[in-house]
């Protein structure tokens, strides 16, 4: 089959964000990737028209995008009330004067317009079909792009369908509804909406592997709905009671911020230009100190694990920008209106800011300039954390196996793989954890290759718990070792 489609990567602060540009038919499709939240956001512009589907915080690139062709955007179109991420629909729909369009079912405290599903919205040579698909959430939508003769080319399905899964229907349960009556709401929205379409019809979801929003989710980002009949369990031929039971089975807890983007999705937020201005003030290493002291900040370190464990300002937390960032600030940060204050590696505070906005985490008041070399010039106190290599580590277990061993990856890391005596304290259950460890004794941390870890000795240290140690390369630098007795 031939794909007439162009891959590049924008290199951006040194996260990648992946475009895919598909240009045929008087469009131009842009698939704009971030891998940080495993999220896909959409340009589609025609004859000077454009709109922009499920775009994150920042307005800025989808704006330049805009001028760079001269376009006038005309909606920017939500998929559902997002939780895994707040959305940038407010900005760029101010800054470019467009109007938001989301299904009738939503009911958000600013002005949208509310489509009716089978709603017809034009933009340049094409048409774009609303089409309501409850299950993930009531008022999730996908949209059908059809082309200038009205044959359909591509659907935008948000979270109802990704590649190789579904949307997870357990994010909008109520007690008037339950799990399973959203997962048999999705189940017919799949079937009366999306299946009668026809097999070459591209599918371009809202997220791909990574993501919470989903279990089983590929590695692709974008398919054509004849591959998913083959490929997606979901899709197989099945009742509706065997559909509802493989996509309820499974389900991971959601993460703790979940809700809050709901809410900031709903209700609204503040501008991010506010937003940023905020979080753009640099304090000298002295000030920041006294800023730290009088407001009681969290004190954010985004560089590398390995950076933070060589020196680090006491009690600051390590989560570093160049891993799952976003996710697990979001997930490990319990309160969105806490100051932050933001320890990064030259240049890159500005990136902090965005992308702890996109998780709903608007209070950051500045950062440490000059950063961390900055703070140690001025002699100001320093911390580390211990760190082995795994040959080291088994030479230590050689003498004394009575240490605890702490596994922070995920339940199903540890089941797959795991050291014989090594305990399973999952990263994202950590406050839970720290009832059953002794903040007294000697442990050994490992996640799966050390960017978890370092997070969770970070909380720890920053608790009053000092005595634990970090191994170089996590899991994999374990089994490689062969020193080690391994359990799957």
């Amino acid at each position: 089959m031939y794909w007439p489609w162009e891959y590049t990567f924008l290199e951006k602060n040194s996260f990648k964000v992946s475009t895919l540009n598909q240009k045929e038919n008087n469009m131009i499709i842009e698939q704009i990737y971030t891998g940080c939240l495993a999220q896909g956001a959409y340009y589609i512009e025609s004859e000077g028209e454009a709109v922009v589907i499920d775009p994150l915080r920042d307005s800025a690139p989808y704006l330049q995008r805009l001028n760079a062709s001269g376009a006038k955007l005309k909606y920017v179109l939500e998929t559902h009330f997002h939780a895994d991420f707040v959305s940038g629909h407010l900005d760029l729909a101010r800054e470019a004067n467009a109007t938001i369009v989301f299904s009738d079912v939503a009911k958000p405290k600013y002005a949208i317009h509310g489509a009716k599903d089978g709603e017809i919205l034009k933009v340049g040579k094409v048409s774009i079909k609303v089409l309501h698909t409850p299950g993930h959430t009531l008022e999730s939508a996908c949209y059908l792009l059809l082309d200038e003769n009205q044959n359909p080319h591509a659907i935008f399905t948000g979270d109802t369908l990704f590649l190789g899964d579904v949307g997870r229907p357990d994010l909008a349960a109520k007690s008037a509804l339950t799990v399973q009556d959203l997962a048999g709401l999705l189940y017919d929205s799949l079937h009366s909406k999306i299946l009668p379409l026809p097999d070459d019809l591209i599918i371009y979801p809202g997220h791909g592997a990574g993501s919470a929003c989903g279990k089983m989710m590929s590695n692709d980002t974008v398919d054509t709905l004849g591959r998913q009949r083959v490929s997606n369990y979901a899709l197989q031929p099945q009742t509706k009671e065997a559909f509802v039971e493989a996509v309820t089975e499974g389900l991971s807890t959601p993460p703790a911020y979940f809700p809050l983007n709901v809410r900031l999705n709903k209700e609204g937020y503040d501008k991010f230009s506010d937003v940023k201005k905020r979080g753009m003030v640099a304090f000298k290493p002295t000030a920041f100190k006294e800023a730290a002291e009088s407001t009681d900040a969290l004190l954010l370190d985004t560089r590398s694990p390995q950076s933070f464990a060589a020196g680090h300002i006491p009690r600051s937390i390590n989560i570093g920008i160049d891993g799952g960032f976003a996710p697990w600030a979001g997930a490990l940060i319990s309160d969105e209106k806490h100051p932050i204050l933001i320890i990064a590696d030259e240049g890159r505070a500005d990136e902090v800011v965005m992308r702890l906005s996109r998780v709903g985490f608007d209070n950051t008041i500045g950062f440490l300039e000059g950063g961390f070399d900055a703070w140690k010039k001025e002699g100001l106190e320093t911390d580390f954390v211990e760190t082995i290599t795994a040959q080291e580590f088994a030479e230590k277990l050689s003498h004394d196996k009575s240490f605890p061993i702490f596994d922070v990856r995920k339940p199903t890391e540890y089941i797959a793989g795991h050291i014989a005596t090594g305990i399973n304290y999952p990263l994202d259950g950590i406050n839970l954890h720290m009832q059953q460890i002794n903040e007294n004794s000697k442990a050994f941390v490992h996640c799966a290759g050390g960017y978890r870890s370092m997070i969770f000795i970070s909380i720890l240290k920053s608790r009053g718990f000092h005595h634990f140690i970090d191994i170089k390369g996590g899991y994999s630098a374990i089994k490689e070792s062969n020193l080690f007795e391994l359990k799957a």
